[in-house]
């Protein structure tokens, strides 16, 4: 049995907020609804906005960690049968080091280290899709140096060079029956790595408003001899046989505006609104070493569009030590009718945020932050068939430490 679409299905999710990206690189940001282009608080600025991050007048070194609680169900048109996903959490973590040479100093130079991509999607045994997906597990982490210059009192550059590197294990059944009854079943599993980097620049006209504007680029993952193994009945090993493989995955460029607004001393409103060129994953294809009349090279359309997403959030100072924070977003998926996956079931979303920040004297700080999101898509897939209703909801809470010196 010829298998055309092996693992089209799965590897979306190892990339990138929409889609497959993960928004959640700074506790301050994510009770603003991930808004912070525009409003420069603290090291989580070098992914923000690097241009902004000369305008952190100390020393910072911070790390910070989101616990991500997912329930996703599954309803088949065609039986009505129901499947959950069995997924454990997910635990995206942030770090980033911001120094000054000296104080006030108008350069700054920094490190962030961050993980945009980076769960695990497991289905129940035995479900309906079991044919397109049983377990995705994902490690991704971007490594970023920075270096910001405040060239006037006014505005700030940044750039920051990215390296990537991710770890991938996917699994799925192949319909292939053995003697014991059992469906056959394939992993693939490997590491990639990409190249890209992240740009900005902020500017404060007055007091009282401040603009930004970044831009990530392009990361083309590739992925290179990666394994393949299958566990098939004997008489078709060699028509499924274990190697290597090889595929490119592209995670798309991002564009943001940002603008915040500070009415008085404590008050500050941001808003953020970004452009991701999701148009350039438009096909997934992977290139196995050994091939047979079962197990062909593939090129699967996606056919993704690009899409904006709002976030619009606030932050009010209560004391000088206490800050409250609120936010919401709007994003758009990528994903058009007919390309809805089990790892990836996106939809149009809105997500609510709540956030504090406490400061311990002049050196600490801890800032804790809680996203709830919820969607619902009804698809049929054109490459597999699976057609139903998949409804996702999480929780993310999560929590930041800072030390300034």
């Amino acid at each position: 049995m010829r298998i055309l679409l092996l693992f089209t299905l799965l590897l979306p999710l190892t990339t990138l907020s929409q889609g497959f990206q993960v928004n959640l690189q700074g506790q301050t940001q994510q009770g603003m609804a991930s808004a912070g282009t525009a409003l420069i608080q603290d090291a989580s600025s070098l992914f923000f906005n690097p241009g902004g991050a000369s305008f952190v007048n100390n020393n910072e070194v911070s790390i910070g960690a989101t616990m991500v609680a997912s329930k996703g169900t599954f309803l088949e048109h065609n039986t009505f049968a129901t499947a959950n996903t069995t997924s454990p959490l997910g635990t995206p973590f942030t770090a980033y080091g911001l120094f000054q040479l000296k104080d006030s100093s108008k350069l700054k130079l920094g490190l962030a280290v961050y993980t945009p991509f980076g769960s695990t999607v497991e289905w129940e045994d035995g479900w309906s899709g079991r044919f397109a997906l049983t377990r995705l597990q994902l490690l991704s982490v971007f490594f970023q140096p920075t270096v910001s210059y405040r060239i006037t009192d006014k505005i700030g550059l940044g750039a920051g060079f990215v390296y990537s590197y991710g770890k991938v294990n996917l699994q799925k059944d192949i319909p292939t029956l053995g003697q014991n009854g059992n469906y056959g079943h394939v992993e693939l599993a490997g590491t990639g790595h990409g190249l890209g980097y992240n740009v900005g620049i902020y500017i404060e006209p007055t007091d009282y408003l401040s603009i930004g504007l970044t831009y990530r680029s392009q990361v083309n993952m590739k992925l290179n001899k990666g394994t393949a193994t299958f566990t098939v009945p004997e008489s078709l090993e060699d028509k499924f046989p274990t190697g290597d493989f090889n595929g490119t995955l592209p995670l798309p460029q991002v564009v943001t505006l940002g603008l915040a607004v500070k009415p008085n001393d404590k008050l500050a409103i941001a808003l953020d609104v970004n452009y991701v060129g999701w148009k350039a994953y438009d096909t997934l294809a992977f290139d196995y070493v050994e091939n047979t009349e079962s197990l062909e090279d593939t090129k699967s359309p996606r056919n993704y569009k690009n899409i904006f997403v709002f976030r619009l959030g606030g932050q009010y100072t209560l004391a000088d030590k206490l800050a409250i924070r609120a936010g919401i977003g709007y994003g758009i998926s990528p994903v058009q009718d007919g390309y809805v996956t089990p790892e990836t079931p996106d939809a149009n979303r809105i997500s609510y945020t709540i956030g504090l920040g406490y400061k311990i004297g002049y050196h600490f700080a801890v800032d804790a932050s809680l996203l709830y999101t919820q969607i619902e898509r009804e698809d049929t897939n054109l490459e597999t068939n699976l057609s139903g209703t998949f409804k996702v909801a999480a929780f993310a809470p999560g929590l930041a430490l800072t030390y300034k010196f």
